[in-house]
């Protein structure tokens, strides 16, 4: 009996284990009335001087809003940009003047769409660390996020996570 108990008690301890996602859950972050939610990245290559950042902003106020900048101590400056194919060839380019959020809508910066540009690493992005990120908004000012490094090859967030083996 006492090893049955025993038993039950370590599949149930193990169970909740492999159900957990490894690492750090990602962190939501409000300013005003925009909520950044799950910002991440993909961990770079060695000698990558160029890493990418994503996030949904949503808007719940009931005026537009633009991010208009971003800084960060991880690399030398960082833009926001947009991905088009034309000829099925696919480019990069800058946006400028930022990218705007409509009252009550979602902005979605994802791999293959609009994202951010972090130029001129200063080290490798790393699976697991967290890129310190100052967004600047046009009317409600300016928050701090940290981006959540992902696997090399992660399509979005949380990928990668729960892939415990045993």
């Amino acid at each position: 009996m006492r090893i049955a108990r025993s038993l039950a008690a370590a599949t149930i301890g193990l169970s909740m284990w492999l159900m957990a996602p490894s690492g750090a859950q990602a962190a939501d972050f409000t300013v005003g009335s925009l909520k950044i939610t799950a910002p991440w990245s993909r961990a770079t290559p060695a000698g990558s001087k160029v890493g990418a950042g994503y996030m949904v902003i949503r808007n719940d106020g009931s005026e537009a809003d633009r991010l208009v900048a971003a800084e960060t101590t991880a690399a030398r400056r960082v833009e926001v940009h947009t991905t088009s194919t034309k000829d099925g060839v696919m480019s990069m380019r800058q946006i400028s003047g930022g990218i705007a959020i409509a009252p009550g809508k979602d902005v979605t910066l994802a791999p293959g769409g609009n994202h951010m540009m972090f130029i001129d690493l200063k080290a490798p992005l790393k699976q697991g660390d967290k890129i310190p990120v100052t967004l600047k908004f046009e009317k409600a000012g300016t928050v701090d996020v940290e981006f959540e490094v992902q696997a090399l090859g992660a399509s979005a967030h949380g990928a990668g996570h729960g892939d415990r083996k045993m």
